[in-house]
């Protein structure tokens, strides 16, 4: 069988994602910044796309997490 060599947009195994603050910073930060953006400057294109990229991080980096291998 042949390894899987493709390269993850947000790879949690990845050695700067080793600590678990790390990974939670990576998708709380943005989302907050989304959130800023929704209601402290009335602008939800940037507000979706922050908040987008956030959860999409929290998905990734906490909820799947890094592999146990």
């Amino acid at each position: 069988m042949s390894k899987d060599t493709s390269r993850k947009f947000l790879d949690a195994n990845h050695p700067m994602f080793r600590r678990p603050w790390v990974r939670w910073a990576t998708g709380i930060i943005p989302l907050a910044w989304g959130g800023f953006e929704f209601f402290g400057m009335n602008d939800p294109f940037w507000g979706m796309l922050f908040a987008g990229a956030g959860a999409f991080a929290l998905y990734e980096l906490v909820w799947k997490g890094p592999d146990q291998a």
